[in-house]
């Protein structure tokens, strides 16, 4: 890949639609990649993916249009520099509670004098090429998670932070921070609470994102989410493998 597919959909107000990835194959990595998904994120916080694992499935991606974004398992430096330098263009950042927190994650992804990221970028600068430290700061996005209440109360703060390119909300832990079920959406405190990180977001000329699925899409928009994933890879199978079972036993 040359360019970056979701920066360039986000300058044009445009949104970016994404598939979510949690076993950890290359090769339905790279078959998921070529449908035509304007990003790919691995999860390594609730996937079954590790280091070795996503090192692999970024080159695959690497090899599609598709943007490369990786879930690291906490707001770690080590972690975040780790996914870059194998070549992620997005991190997303679970369990941000606060502003501090949020600065604590771009602080990992840019290298200074933006950031402290650490020089080493062993299979980035094979991808993108030698003048990869020139043009990181740019490329590289960071997504912190919206998924607890105390991140909502700060999120004014948070999206106002230097450095942040999107948040991305995690229905599934916001909905159980305000004391909700977890769910892919939910009316009540979750409504609100979306609609006003949606509404900041805006405000502060930063991208909303959202965990979602393909039949949520027109809701979200309305709202104002230009990042929402779609897919997953578990879901893409068990939904395949149903209906073609469905299928082989009609009379």
């Amino acid at each position: 890949m040359a360019n970056n597919r979701v920066k360039e959909l986000w300058q044009r107000g445009e949104p970016a639609f994404g598939a979510w990835l949690s076993i950890p194959s290359s090769l339905s990595c790279e078959a998921i990649a070529r449908v035509g998904y304007d990003y790919v994120c691995l999860d390594l916080q609730h996937g079954l993916i590790d280091y070795p694992d996503a090192a692999e499935m970024l080159v695959a991606i690497n090899s599609t249009a598709a943007t490369p974004f990786v879930r690291v398992p906490a707001n770690d430096f080590a972690a975040i520099n780790r996914a870059l330098d194998a070549g992620a263009l997005g991190i997303i950042v679970p369990m941000i509670h606060s502003a501090d927190e949020a600065r604590r994650a771009v602080d990992a992804c840019l290298y200074p004098p933006n950031g402290s990221r650490s020089y080493g970028p062993v299979r980035a600068s094979i991808t993108f090429g030698p003048d990869y430290f020139a043009k990181a700061n740019d490329m590289v996005m960071c997504v912190p998670m919206i998924e607890t209440k105390d991140a909502v109360k700060d999120i004014e703060a948070i999206v106002s932070l230097p450095g942040v390119d999107a948040v991305y909300v995690g229905p599934n832990d916001l909905s159980l921070s305000l004391g909700q079920s977890p769910a892919a959406d939910n009316d009540g405190a979750y409504k609100l609470a979306y609609h006003e990180i949606a509404k900041q977001c805006e405000i502060a000329g930063v991208v909303a994102g959202i965990h979602a699925n393909a039949g949520l899409v027109s809701k979200h928009r309305e709202t104002g989410f230009r990042m929402i994933t779609i897919s997953s890879d578990t879901g893409l199978l068990r939904r395949g493998a149903a209906r073609d079972l469905e299928l082989a036993k009609k009379p």
